[in-house]
């Protein structure tokens, strides 16, 4: 079951955010960001600002073992992010369920006809994997926030490439 994140579930969050992108714990995983940069992904108070906009939704499984942001960006256009999946149960097809959850959350809750993501320009099997699921790149890039140790502290000079995709409503 997916389900809209309540600021009950703060710290089941963090923790699972935290061990899908960071540390050895990350490295179980394939869709880690240990390798490129050190430092925490997110915090508590990050995530309990998230829950309280009503412009930004976390979905979570119940059991805590997935998560995907929906922000809305614009009239038509919503964003996903924070795609997280604990890193012993990746790659069973979570992923695509969460992606799919947001999608349908952005075109119900938002009225959004499109919607997009950043990636990490270097994490080329993340970007296939998107591509698969139907995004496209846009051919803009944004560039990484590198002084907010909300995302940690990155290893090597990082950018973004942003990924689109249409929806049905």
């Amino acid at each position: 079951m997916i389900r809209v994140a309540t600021a009950a579930d703060i710290p089941a969050l963090h923790d699972l955010v935290e061990s899908a992108f960071r540390g050895d714990a990350a490295r179980a995983g394939w869709t880690h960001e240990a390798d490129l940069l050190d430092g925490q992904r997110t915090d508590r108070a990050a995530l309990a600002d998230v829950i309280v906009d009503p412009d930004r939704t976390i979905l979570m499984t119940g059991d805590a073992t997935g998560c995907v942001q929906v922000s809305r960006i614009a009239p038509g256009l919503s964003a996903l992010g924070l795609l997280a999946v604990r890193p012993d149960v990746q790659a069973v097809g979570l992923g695509r369920r969460l992606v799919a959850a947001a999608e349908d959350y952005a075109a119900r809750a938002h009225g959004a006809g499109r919607i997009e993501m950043t990636v990490i320009a270097a994490r080329g099997e993340l970007i296939a994997w998107y591509e698969r699921q139907g995004y496209v790149r846009t051919g803009e890039s944004r560039p990484f926030p590198m002084d907010d140790v909300r995302f940690g502290l990155p290893r090597q000079s990082l950018s973004f490439i942003v990924l689109e995709r249409g929806l049905s409503r």
